[in-house]
C-alpha cells in the first residue's frame, strides 16, 4: 500500500475550509487565509424564527395570484387555488352557512356589516339574494329572482352596469338611489363585480348611506 505524501510546510493547502474561504495563490509561498481572515457578510438582524417564517426563493414560494372568494348571502371571505371543492369537479361552497356557491373576486374586498349582495346573471337578471337586501330594500328573495334588476330596484343610474359588463372591471364607491317595496327612495353606495367565469354577470353590493 502507497502511503500519502505530506504537504510542505508551506503550502496553501494546510487550510481545507470552506471553497469560498480558500485562496488559490499562484506563489505558493503567500501565506494561507485562516477563518478568522474571512470576511463574512453582514447579519441582516432577524432572528432565527423570522428567518424560518419568510419563504425562500429557491424554495418554490408561491408567487402566482389566488383568487378571493366571498359568500354572497353571510360575506364571509375565503381563498381558494381553483374554486372547485376539493379534488372534485363541484364549485366550492360556503363552509360558514352552506349557500350554493361563493362568487369569484379578483381582489380582495371587505364589506360593511349592513351591505346586502345581489347576484345576476348577463342579461342582469337576479340569481341570488344575500342578507341585508331585506332590511334595505324590503323585498324577499322570491320577490326578486328572475327579475331585471334595474327595474326592480328602480336604480338611478344604470350606466355603471354597462361599463362592468362589456370592459369587465369593478366600479367601486357609486352614489345612487334606489326605490324600496314601500315606495319610498333610499340613497345607496353600489359596488359592481363583474363574474370572472364563463357565464358571466356581475353582483352588485348595495350599502345604505
Amino acid at each position: 500500500m502507497r502511503r500519502p505524501q505530506p504537504y510542505p510546510k508551506k503550502c496553501w493547502r494546510t487550510f481545507r475550509g470552506p471553497r469560498e474561504s480558500r485562496s488559490y495563490p499562484e506563489d505558493m509561498n503567500a501565506p494561507c487565509v485562516l477563518p478568522h481572515d474571512v470576511q463574512h457578510p453582514p447579519r441582516d438582524g432577524r432572528s432565527w424564527r423570522q428567518k424560518l417564517l419568510t419563504p425562500h426563493k429557491r424554495r418554490g414560494a408561491y408567487s402566482a395570484t389566488v383568487p378571493f372568494f366571498i359568500c354572497p348571502n353571510c360575506k364571509q371571505r375565503s381563498v381558494d387555488s381553483d374554486g372547485y371543492d376539493g379534488f372534485s369537479m363541484q364549485t366550492v361552497q360556503c363552509r360558514s352557512c352552506g349557500f350554493g356557491f361563493l362568487y369569484e373576486l379578483l381582489e380582495d374586498y371587505y364589506p360593511a356589516p349592513e351591505t346586502g349582495f345581489v347576484v345576476c346573471d348577463r342579461d342582469t337578471r337576479v340569481l341570488a339574494v344575500g342578507r341585508g337586501v331585506f332590511e334595505l330594500t324590503g323585498y324577499r328573495d322570491a320577490d326578486l329572482m328572475g327579475r331585471e334588476v334595474v327595474e326592480a330596484l328602480a336604480i338611478s343610474d344604470p350606466s355603471p352596469i354597462d361599463v362592468v359588463q362589456e370592459w369587465g372591471v369593478r366600479k367601486m364607491g357609486q352614489q345612487l338611489a334606489i326605490r324600496t317595496r314601500a315606495g319610498l327612495p333610499k340613497a345607496v353606495t353600489a359596488d359592481f363585480f363583474p363574474a370572472y367565469d364563463d357565464d358571466g354577470g356581475l353582483m352588485l353590493a348595495l350599502t345604505p348611506r
